[in-house]
């Protein structure tokens, strides 16, 4: 269950974006996380957020999560294993920048990237951790290595369970030295990811379909259970944006009472978050790494830099999120009666007439006034 956190809380809670920190790591690589201790909105929304990130050769040992996840390639090429819940064959899949996949609760997965690699693979996680352990932090289960489950066990139960001598058992749990992440040794042949593995498990933000397509603003892919079925299972929406230079995303709202966890993959801009009362809550600049959360309800919006913005979200609804836009064509003041608008501001006819003629061919992308 998310956590109940008055209304008093929220509103003095520090939004400010965060880079994640150092969990564990070797030579084979790197996994980070963003503690509810450093954004107090990851333990309020329920939300756990990490990133993997494994140099050539690196492996990211089998586990599974108390938490369904979207993982996202911000970075490089390489390889995800994955076995379904009562699936009897892995899944060796292909991943690339742009991969975003969808992964339920129960899934077992491993990561990998080639010797040969000229580029680390990194993969940033978001999800749902309200079923998990600690609220706002995902906890993961290796299933071998030095904290895997294997190690828990005796020899003797470990030996029973997979029909194994106790020096066979013993030498099973003990050989694995490495934590969550180790370096593939050189010449280990690894499995061939296969292409037709990604069919239904992942969607390339970078080459699908825009839902949003702006000349001189902006593009958005939306991941949904039409693109990526197994969305559903998760629980979650997502999305990929990307402005351009110095263009703006319209001030707006979910309008399903869903969190919104942004990742800045690249670029960076201003972002000013109004909550209630009409109090500006956050005002601050946002860069590549940094990750923040919009409350429920709270208005958002972002001024891309010179070198533009992109960002990776989660929405916390299953299906397409609804998004309440104040600004552009679509915007909730172009339906409002102009008499309304009039007493509202309290302002002339001509003053509404004004504002109300104002962005007419804009959607919720728009581009820098001209010099």
């Amino acid at each position: 269950m998310v956590n109940r956190t008055s209304t008093a809380e929220v509103m003095s809670m520090d939004l400010s974006p965060k880079h994640a920190a150092k969990a564990y790591g070797n030579d084979g690589g790197s996994y980070y996380d963003w503690s509810p201790s450093d954004l107090p909105m990851l333990g309020v929304a329920s939300i756990g957020a990490a990133k993997l990130n494994l140099a050539a050769g690196g492996l990211a040992l089998p586990c599974y999560s108390d938490s369904a996840k979207v993982a996202y390639v911000l970075q490089g090429n390489g390889t995800c294993g994955v076995v379904l819940q009562e699936a009897t064959k892995e899944k060796v899949i292909p991943v690339k920048e742009g991969d975003a996949l969808a992964l339920p609760f129960g899934v077992v997965t491993w990561w990998h990237n080639a010797h040969a690699s000229a580029a680390d693979l990194v993969v940033l996680f978001l999800g749902d951790t309200s079923k998990g352990h600690t609220p706002g932090r995902f906890t993961n289960f290796q299933l071998t290595g030095a904290t895997g489950i294997f190690t828990g066990f005796s020899t003797e139960f470990v030996g029973r369970a997979w029909d194994l001598d106790q020096d066979a058992a013993a030498k099973i749990v003990s050989t694995q030295p490495g934590s969550g992440i180790v370096r593939v040794k050189d010449g280990h042949r690894m499995p061939e990811p296969r292409e037709e593995d990604r069919a239904g498990m992942v969607l390339n933000c970078l080459e699908a379909r825009l839902d949003v397509d702006i000349k001189g603003g902006g593009r958005v892919v939306v991941l949904n259970t039409q693109n990526l079925p197994l969305v559903k299972e998760v629980g979650l929406g997502a999305d990929l944006v990307r402005i351009d230079s110095r263009s703006m995303c319209s001030p707006g709202f979910s309008c399903d009472s869903a969190y919104q966890v942004t990742y800045i993959v690249r670029g960076g801009g201003r972002v000013q978050v109004v909550g209630i009362d009409g109090k500006r809550v956050l005002e601050t600049r946002a860069e590549a790494g940094n990750l923040f959360i919009v409350p429920r309800f709270f208005v958002v919006s972002k001024i891309a830099d010179d070198t533009g913005m992109e960002w990776f979200s989660i929405i916390t609804t299953p299906s397409n999120p609804i998004f309440s836009h104040l600004a552009g064509r679509t915007s909730v003041w172009k339906a409002i009666s102009p008499a309304v608008l009039e007493t509202s501001f309290n302002t002339t006819p001509e003053m509404e007439k004004l504002f109300r003629s104002k962005r007419l061919d804009s959607e919720i992308f728009f581009a820098p006034p001209a010099n």
